[in-house]
């Protein structure tokens, strides 16, 4: 008689044995393809030098490796495409450093990533935990697992706060000594959030943690730590991250250095086959017809000269002026197909997470931006007319360096009002090297790190996003031009038109769809139209953008959730 009680210990012991043989993704340790940048040595500054100083704290930065980190629990099963996710012990520390936590990664991604270590240099910024807390235990889990996993919080003293978390195969408590784990004296430290998913599993999440306040004056530091949260439980105990007590611009890279970290991580965005508005250089926008108007005297627009000079600049996006093409036919669809050959991305060089990384924004200008398309259960794509068309569209790639070793880490892509930020890990890149591949959709110029469709939307319909190669291509190291940095960086006049680079315009949703909608059943047609009305204004009112200084990202970090 078959019995059930051995059937699910056999299906562990079969799933190990064939993951053995072909291995999880995160047993193969991530290297770049290419070569890293030369850091070259700048004696005024202490980009890569392996530590850095946030203010009687040193901290530097752990990349896990077999030599750094062992394994100490995991999952085959939740997260991400279901393989679960793997927790890790730093060791091996530099000597006088110590732990702040331990370090969790999906299985579906390569080895890669690092954490944060600590050594004390005033005397008094760490101190040993005075108790641990069982916070959560995977006794109850029924899912595949490397044995049991207890995940312990420290309780620390007065005026010392946690930052991370300890994991052991046992109930028994941690022993008390700051080799284990330490604890962060409180003005070292500030308020942190869940950042990324690593794991998910019936209403369990295991999740990075970020500063709270991010940008460029914030203090707050990434440490690499997680935490986890549960649905319908009482609110954990706060973990924090670091803080940078001594924020200065000695901590990110120089020009020279800047240069160099750009030539080795440049993006190459390909542009969808079927694209007819690529883009341009605003010298070549400004110098070949574009037009500044303003509101009460739409008729006599003025030329810009061609680095934006006479363009009004200060203020605030007021409606009180815009920039569009002239009447001429011939002149316009020049302007709206944008010169790709000549084309420059313009750079901003900033710090974050308290001078800890650097950002560099990659700013991509296209002087129209092509009217969406929706796929909508058997219609496979069914063109909105002039929904979504609009004049001057500014998307962005930023690419996030550790000022401590000048590597890449991650990749933020901006997409239409929001955007995803990938791990280096995750990427495509050029053939032989380290520069990112980067797909624009077609007309609306999102950025995605693959080919194919993406719709914006739920479930199997929605505004279409797609993706693909073709000799359409723009290499961002080839032509580009630093607009904003830290060290005495001019900007360009046009930085400081803070209007619209495109007019107002007013669509009318009904219009392109009425003759097609006839032919449609009438259940089809109501749920058709339920989801139209369901499309953001922003997509029916088409309002110019604004251009990068504009922008909240020009001092916060980018948007993604």
């Amino acid at each position: 008689m078959f019995n059930k009680t051995y059937f699910k210990p056999l299906l562990i012991l079969l799933y190990l044995l064939v993951n053995q043989t072909n291995g999880l993704p995160v047993e193969t340790i991530f290297t770049f393809p290419g070569p890293l940048p030369t850091i070259l040595p700048d004696d005024q500054g202490h980009f890569g030098k392996g530590t850095i100083d946030l203010g009687g704290l040193e901290v530097r930065q752990v990349s896990i490796s077999n030599a750094t980190a062992q394994r100490v629990w995991r999952t085959y099963e939740g997260g991400r495409e279901d393989m679960g996710f793997s927790i890790f012990e730093p060791i091996n520390l530099p000597v006088n450093f110590f732990r702040l936590g331990f370090y969790a990664q999906p299985n579906n991604q390569k080895l890669f990533g690092w954490i944060l270590v600590a050594r004390d240099v005033s005397g008094r910024s760490l101190g040993p935990p005075v108790d641990y807390i069982e916070v959560w235990n995977t006794a109850s889990l029924d899912i595949k697992q490397d044995g049991f996993a207890y995940f312990w919080q420290p309780v620390c003293l007065k005026g010392y706060q946690a930052v991370g978390m300890l994991v052991t195969t046992s109930s028994r408590k941690p022993p008390l000594k700051q080799d284990s784990i330490t604890c962060v004296r409180s003005e070292l430290t500030e308020q942190s959030e869940a950042d990324t998913l690593v794991w998910g599993f019936q209403g369990t999440s295991v999740v990075k943690l970020r500063p709270v306040h991010r940008g460029t004056q914030a203090t707050g530091v990434y440490t690499g730590t997680f935490s986890f949260q549960q649905v319908n439980s009482s609110p954990l105990p706060s973990l924090f991250c670091l803080k940078n007590t001594k924020l200065n611009m000695s901590n990110m890279p120089s020009e020279a250095q800047t240069r160099a970290l750009f030539e080795t991580y440049s993006p190459l965005i390909y542009f969808h086959p079927k694209e007819q508005f690529l883009p341009s250089s605003i010298h070549w926008f400004f110098t070949n017809g574009a037009l500044l108007y303003k509101k009460g005297n739409e008729s006599n627009p003025i030329p810009i000269q061609p680095n934006g000079t006479n363009l009004p600049h200060g203020g605030s996006n007021d409606d009180l002026f815009w920039l569009d093409y002239p009447v001429d036919k011939t002149t316009k669809e020049k302007l709206r197909r944008g010169d790709i050959r000549n084309t420059k991305v313009y750079l901003q060089i900033k710090p974050m997470f308290g001078g800890t990384f650097t950002d560099i924004a990659v700013w991509v200008f296209c002087p129209f931006n092509g009217n969406a398309h929706l796929k909508f259960l058997f219609i496979k794509s069914l063109s909105l007319g002039e929904i979504g068309e609009h004049v001057g569209d500014w998307e962005h790639v930023t690419l996030r360096i550790s000022n401590f070793d000048g590597k890449l880490w991650r990749v933020y892509f901006s997409q239409h009002s929001g955007g995803t930020l990938m791990d280096a890990c995750d990427l495509e890149y050029v053939e032989g090297g380290n520069k990112p591949v980067v797909y624009s959709s077609l007309h609306g110029h999102a950025m995605f790190s693959k080919p194919g469709l993406v719709l914006q939307g739920k479930r199997r319909y929605g505004l279409r996003n797609d993706m693909a190669r073709s000799d359409k291509l723009l290499d961002c190291g080839v032509g580009y031009e630093v607009i904003g940095g830290p060290w005495g960086v001019v900007e360009p006049p046009w930085t400081s038109y803070f209007r619209k680079w495109g007019p107002r315009k007013r669509y009318k949703i009904d219009k392109p769809i009425n003759s097609f909608v006839k032919i449609l059943p009438k259940f089809v047609r109501t749920w058709l139209r339920k989801f139209i009305g369901r499309i953001p204004y922003e997509m029916l009112g088409e309002d110019g953008p604004t251009g990068p200084k504009a922008k909240l990202t020009w001092t916060s970090d980018d948007k993604y959730s």
